[in-house]
């Protein structure tokens, strides 16, 4: 495992990796305001659907510990407002929030010191199943890559965006693990590079033999049958398996078609948004134009250029081959597999809860 951490509850605040300085640069941050964690998830000191979850938990528990008058509804919910602002497309984040919202219901009768207490416990036991489920996911993930394989993915879904291991790169993980000797090809991913930047070091860290290309080098590789699956991440997939990824995605995910080339998405859970019927109601977030407009600190553009900037798009559920969660495989009717995959497990807690209480029906 990498010897480096997305982001810990370390003596009462919230402590992240800054990405914006990767890769030459590896700076903590340490947040002890629940305003500047939010701004650390608008302005992508942390990104990724599952770390981004993670960190409003923790902003939550920290701006509980700052609120007047904690027992009032109304100023435990303008803090998470506060969050729910931060970001429009990754699901999680609002998951997130309404698990904190379930823990703030259940304990605000108990007197601040308790109620401050449950919610940084559930924020930090959030980080640590993110962690699990993102290992489970990876198990599972790993059985679809074959032996030698030469995978592709897109922007960074590993331990960077989650709260550890990763979704496709957890995926990655668990094969080169389990002595796959696969090869890793990622795309740059423009414009704000996640993949050169953040996913690349990452695959280095763990010594993953990975090679760089540019965006638009995807169908060329593809072309000369140089790409054996392609593994991508989520940050929310709808009920019908419509996946909405960072921009680039659907375009790789029709060269895949094209080429015949599987297409996976790594999705926890958390990231699939049974309320949403399909991708055409995702929410689809629009960033500054500097992110086009210049790379790093270099302009790259004529000043004044109109810029559109959409940070994702949807790639339809016929063009993906197999969605991995950390409760399994879902496969085309994806209406149906994912329903039955996050029912199943909500089923299965249930089940686990009343065998602990003692009660009956199991």
């Amino acid at each position: 495992m990498s010897d480096f951490f997305t982001i810990e509850w370390q003596d009462g605040a919230v402590v992240m990796l800054d990405q914006r300085l990767l890769p030459t640069r590896e700076v903590y941050r340490t947040y002890r305001d629940y305003r500047g964690v939010a701004r650390a998830i608008k302005e992508m000191v942390i990104r990724g659907a599952p770390a981004i979850g993670v960190a409003a938990a923790m902003g939550i528990a920290l701006g509980a510990r700052q609120l007047k008058k904690i027992d009032r509804p109304e100023e435990f919910d303008r803090l998470c407002q506060v969050f729910a602002a931060t970001r429009p497309t990754a699901v999680n984040l609002f998951w997130a929030i309404e698990r904190m919202r379930a823990v703030y219901t259940r304990t605000r009768a108990q007197g601040r010191e308790a109620l401050c207490a449950h919610l940084e416990h559930a924020a930090r036991k959030l980080r640590d199943e993110d962690i699990a489920a993102n290992r489970r996911l990876g198990r599972y993930g790993t059985t679809l890559i074959p032996q030698g394989a030469t995978v592709l993915t897109h922007c960074n879904a590993g331990a960077l965006a989650t709260a550890g291991y990763g979704t496709a790169l957890g995926v990655i993980r668990a094969a080169w693990e389990q002595g796959k000797k696969i090869t890793v090809v990622v795309p740059e991913t423009r414009p704000f590079l996640q993949g050169a930047r953040l996913t690349a070091w990452e695959l280095m860290k763990d010594c993953i033999p990975v090679t760089l290309i540019t965006d638009n080098m995807v169908g060329h590789f593809m072309q000369k049958g140089q790409i054996d699956c392609v593994v991508v991440g989520t940050d929310r997939t709808a009920a019908n398996g419509d996946v909405a990824n960072k921009i680039g995605t659907y375009t790789t995910a029709v060269l895949a078609a094209r080429h015949q080339v599987p297409f996976y998405v790594a999705a926890p859970t958390s990231s699939i948004d049974l309320t949403c019927a399909t991708g055409a109601l995702i929410p689809i977030e629009e960033r500054a134009a500097r992110e086009v407009t210049h790379v790093l600190r270099q302009q790259i553009a004529p000043t004044g250029i109109r810029v559109a900037n959409p940070a994702f798009d949807v790639t339809p559920h016929e063009l993906v081959s197999a969605i991995v969660t950390e409760k399994g495989i879902a496969r085309d009717p994806f209406g149906q597999t994912l329903v039955q995959l996050v029912k199943g497990g909500q089923k299965e807690k249930g089940e686990k809860a009343k065998r602990e209480k003692g009660e009956e029906g199991w």
